[in-house]
């Protein structure tokens, strides 16, 4: 008799079972909260080579090399981000003139990163506006004298592509930009640049 009960009690627990498996598995799943990026600086410390046309007529064209540091706060995870940046690139002798020229360039803007999930690539675009500085004999010999060296408009547009390494850095595989100044030339006041830069991203 107390077997026969114990059989009877299992068979119900069993048929309670397979009743319960169906409710079980059309519940609806508890959602897993997402984790959300917190937002983090960056410091990128470059490298810069420097393409310029400072005398006017024609290209003029000469080379200069430097570095640059650029500071990055995100206004938002995947979105866009505030940027501050100083370069300052030089040259020893400009060829065809051996003059000197150091030129730096402060600009603030706004960058773009567009969200790339599951990928350790990371391009970006940016627009900064600023002001660029000039020092040298290419700017303050004798003879001409070029009268806003001190403080020039300068304007900074371009991107780059930036490779994560791990949580604190990444590598700039390369920011191309075009650097444009507003330096007295006695013939249009403008000048083209071509920055290229890569270095080490720093992330705080």
């Amino acid at each position: 008799m107390r077997i026969r009960i114990k059989a009877i009690s299992a068979l119900v627990l069993i048929i309670a079972a397979v009743f319960a498996l169906p409710a079980a598995a059309q519940a609806p799943a508890q959602p897993i909260p997402a984790t959300v990026s917190p937002l983090r600086a960056e410091l990128a410390l470059d490298y810069t080579y420097l393409h310029s046309n400072a005398p006017p007529a024609g290209c003029g064209c000469f080379n200069l090399n430097g570095g640059s540091a650029t500071f990055a706060w995100p206004v938002k995870p995947g979105g866009f981000a505030l940027v501050g940046d100083v370069t300052v690139d030089q040259a020893g002798a400009i060829t065809g003139t051996g003059l000197s020229l150091t030129l730096s360039s402060f600009t603030a803007g706004a960058r773009y990163l567009p969200p790339l999930h599951h990928s350790g690539l990371q391009p970006f675009g940016q627009v900064l506006v600023g002001a660029a500085h000039a020092s040298g004999t290419l700017v303050q010999g004798t003879s001409s004298p070029v009268a806003n060296a001190s403080a020039a408009f300068a304007a900074n547009v371009g991107g780059g592509i930036d490779l994560h390494a791990s949580r604190r850095f990444s590598f700039r595989l390369v920011d191309a930009d075009y650097l444009v100044t507003t330096f007295d030339n006695g013939v249009n006041n403008h000048q083209n640049n071509l920055r290229i830069s890569a270095g080490l991203v720093i992330h705080f």
